[in-house]
């Protein structure tokens, strides 16, 4: 099969005829409709509690306040817009939001098994929400690595409280490009973990899988987190 016998656009209009996120908490009110709406966010009919996950091994706290986390790292460009509300779906503004994730090889900035990244600070980031609740990350599509489906890692910062949790991604989208998109396709072998094989994935449920949809370059991924303040 060819890279050209399945476009991404085709790809992703299998996937988006199903909504990934059926649930929520009560009426979604206009007003944070509409900001959904123009932040990007594709969910704006739930406001569910997020699931927390485990932080991972992987946590580091740079103090990167930055919106690009790219830094030298190539791959399919994804920007990852975070809406964070209460569970009556109002907004939260100016909660802290990090991110982090490994590379298109499956490797993260500041831990390795050889110590060559350490020091780095590579996909990890910092940003704060906006009025309409929102933190956007311009990124790129993460790589995997043994024993886990593809995700990114998050954790907001409420007062003293921290919530940390995953979005993961649609196992259609993630095997098109690691078998046919470089650098992703570039290693040896393939992914060894679907969504449904995935603990921490199954665990968190359907609220914790990212709208996504085609931008021209790359993807945009949407997720509305509920925090109970």
């Amino acid at each position: 099969m060819s890279s050209s016998s399945l476009s991404r656009r085709a790809l992703l209009s299998v996937f988006a005829a199903t909504p990934l996120v059926t649930t929520g908490i009560g009426v979604f009110p206009a007003t944070a409709r509409a900001q959904a709406a123009e932040a990007g966010l594709i969910t704006p009919n739930v406001c569910m509690l997020t699931p927390e996950t485990t932080e991972g091994p992987f946590y580091l706290d740079p103090g990167l306040v930055r919106q690009d986390i790219r830094e030298d790292r190539p791959g399919m460009p994804m920007n990852i817009a975070l809406q964070v509300v209460r569970p009556d779906c109002t907004p939260i503004s100016g909660a802290r939001v990090d991110v982090w994730h490994c590379d298109a090889a499956g490797v993260y900035s500041g831990f390795s098994e050889s110590g060559s990244e350490s020091g780095e600070t590579f996909l990890r980031g910092t940003q704060v929400t906006d009025d309409t609740g929102v933190a956007r990350f311009h990124t790129i599509y993460p790589g995997w690595y043994p024993g886990r489906a593809t995700h990114v890692h998050y954790m907001v910062h409420l007062g003293t409280t921290r919530t940390a949790s995953q979005v993961f991604f649609p196992d259609a989208l993630s095997a098109y490009l690691y078998r046919y998109v470089d650098p992703y396709a570039e290693r040896e072998t393939g992914p060894d973990t679907t969504n449904a094989r995935d603990r921490i994935a199954r665990s968190a449920g359907d609220g914790a899988f990212a709208q996504v949809k085609e931008m021209e370059e790359g993807y945009h991924a949407a997720l509305v987190v509920g925090l109970r303040t």
